[in-house]
């Protein structure tokens, strides 16, 4: 059965099928999302989503930056739990957590998340000894992380409350139960597979050894808390409503992410909107709209330009680095002594090169 699977997965990928699928799927939500935006925000009026905005409490913004800052904290434990798990245990924190803000930030708002968030990761960690396969397993067992994390927060979450899951897709509330118990079933039969003996993926240098069951637990924790955090930024800066309960905005929430994920649309944007704007239709619109422009500029823009100004300033000092190293190299009349190369490459490890 599975060599069966395995060789149509190979059949599928020669005939490039999936490549084309997924931008099929990619075009089709995108094209979705343009018409529920022009129905939901026809007769939106811009003043007062900027009224809304300047009536949002300083309080309230601090509260969600908060949430915001201590997601992205647990976000850096991605590459932190990857790194270790391809035995390169010997990058420390600080280097995994450059790595994780930069490339999570950046490939958030520039869209194909995959190859500009790899291209900044294999930046930072190339001046660790690590090649282009390992910031390839890295990026793989980083996302692995991130899916097991969002199939546990939506199988608990639409198991527990279908209805909010159902204001999105627009199925029956039994079918989204039903769907939720699913993902629940699957993920723990993942759990129990990769805990029954060491499974990997992948062929040759490829190969991908994937966490054991314990490790696997630590991952699944490590998603929740990031998704979490997430959550509770946008549910912060949602107008108040009785019957609306964080699970159910944190249901929506993750529903839109992993839409706007699929669009490879920078930032989800307007994927992301459309789906919160029709899962939380309750709501005032204006009020919902300055929440979730609130939310960009504390999830995606301010992390933007702060990723930025980061790597600016450590190309800045590894060149500065390199010019007076080379200066050293032509004054002495000489190549550089083993001693000053390798007090080099350690100072270009403490910039968290």
């Amino acid at each position: 059965m599975l060599e069966a699977i395995r060789r149509a997965i190979s059949f599928l990928r020669q005939k490039q099928v999936l490549h084309k699928l997924g931008v099929l799927i990619s075009i089709t939500v995108i094209a979705v999302a343009c018409y529920v935006l022009y129905h939901m925000l026809r007769g939106i009026d811009a003043n007062e989503v900027i009224d809304a905005i300047k009536r949002t409490e300083p309080r309230q913004i601090a509260l969600a930056a908060l949430f915001v800052a201590a997601g992205y904290f647990t976000l850096t434990f991605y590459d932190w739990f990857a790194v270790r798990a391809i035995g390169r245990g010997h990058i420390p924190y600080r280097v995994n957590a450059l790595a994780a803000f930069t490339s999570y930030s950046i490939g958030h708002n520039v869209g194909a998340s995959v190859f500009t968030g790899g291209a900044v990761r294999y930046r930072i960690y190339s001046a660790w000894g690590l090649n282009a396969i390992d910031v390839a397993k890295i990026c793989f067992l980083a996302g692995l992380t991130f899916w097991l994390g969002n199939a546990a927060v939506l199988g608990l979450g639409i198991a527990y409350h279908p209805e909010a899951a159902a204001s999105i897709d627009q199925l029956p509330v039994w079918l989204n139960r039903l769907a939720a118990f699913g993902i629940i079933i699957a993920l723990i039969g993942y759990v129990f597979w990769v805990w029954v003996q060491p499974r990997s993926v992948g062929r040759g240098p490829w190969t991908v050894t994937l966490p054991g069951g314990p490790l696997t637990l630590l991952q699944i924790a490590i998603g929740i808390v990031d998704l979490g955090f997430c959550a509770l930024a946008m549910y912060v800066l949602v107008p108040d409503e009785p019957n609306l309960g964080f699970v159910v905005v944190a249901v929506i929430f993750v529903s839109a992410t992993l839409l706007g994920f699929a669009s490879h649309s920078p930032g989800g944007l307007g994927v992301f909107d459309a789906a919160m704007l029709v899962g939380l239709w309750q709501l005032d619109r204006e009020e919902l709209l300055a929440g979730m422009l609130l939310f960009r500029v504390l999830y995606y823009i301010g992390p933007f330009v702060i990723s930025v100004i980061l790597l600016t300033l450590r190309e800045i000092i590894l060149g500065a680095r390199s010019k007076r190293l080379r200066q050293l190299a032509s004054g002495a009349g000489a190549e550089p002594t083993r001693h000053e190369a390798a007090v080099y490459v350690r100072e270009r490890g403490d910039t968290g090169a």
